[in-house]
């Protein structure tokens, strides 16, 4: 996904993060990133034990995985 850098001088494009809490706007920056990208459509893609991507993506990222999954069975 390339950005239109042809408004990123425009504040009123960015007038929406003004009202976005810590989480929103790490999640706004996160899902613009590259790298995190691959590694979440290699999660999607991952066939076997989800637990070494999950603790990958948990150690690169900050990210955190508190609850079980609906699909996951107990």
């Amino acid at each position: 996904m390339t950005p239109d850098a042809s408004i990123w001088r425009s504040s009123v494009e960015y007038d929406h993060l003004d009202a976005l809490t810590a989480s929103d706007l790490a999640w706004e920056w996160l899902r613009r990133n590259d790298a995190y990208g691959t590694d979440f459509e290699a999660s999607l893609a991952s066939r076997g034990d989800p637990e070494p991507l999950t603790e990958h993506i948990r150690q690169r990222w900050g990210l955190r995985f508190p609850g079980q999954s609906a699909d996951t069975p107990t």
